[in-house]
């Protein structure tokens, strides 16, 4: 069974898991990308940047795990 458990007005536990609920306009800038290639570090590997790509809608806040 799932439990939610608010801690404030914008944070909350979902299965002891911490979550932070963010309005639209103060959604982190990595928000909705899954991972995205930056360039070629010294060693001739591959950087990526990792995004969110893992969140859900609840009572008008989109929460993302912390």
């Amino acid at each position: 069974m799932n439990t939610i458990k608010f801690t404030s007005k914008t944070t909350m536990k979902f299965n002891r898991k911490p979550y932070k609920g963010y309005t639209l306009g103060d959604l982190p800038p990595s928000f909705g990308f899954d991972q995205k290639f930056d360039s070629i570090d010294e060693n001739g590997k591959d950087k990526f940047k990792f995004g969110i790509s893992q969140w859900f809608n609840y009572k008008g806040l989109t929460w993302i795990k912390s």
